[in-house]
């Protein structure tokens, strides 16, 4: 297990899961967010192939509509 800051909320996760895992994981949609790992966009293209490591802070972004 590892820790990582989601959000600014500290969660423990295993080390093999990917950002499409987390997402599920923490009933986030997969359409209309966008993801940041230490402050760096991850392309939807790599969530599948995007893990993390200990200590990793993660930002998930939901798109609102309005004006």
């Amino acid at each position: 297990m590892i820790t990582i800051h989601l959000n600014e909320r500290e969660i423990n996760i295993a080390e093999t899961v990917n950002v499409s895992q987390l997402l599920t994981q923490e009933n986030y949609p997969q359409i209309g967010i966008a993801v940041a790992v230490n402050q760096s966009i991850i392309s939807k293209d790599h969530w599948n192939e995007q893990t993390f490591q200990n200590g990793d802070s993660i930002l998930i972004i939901q798109a609102t509509q309005g004006g």
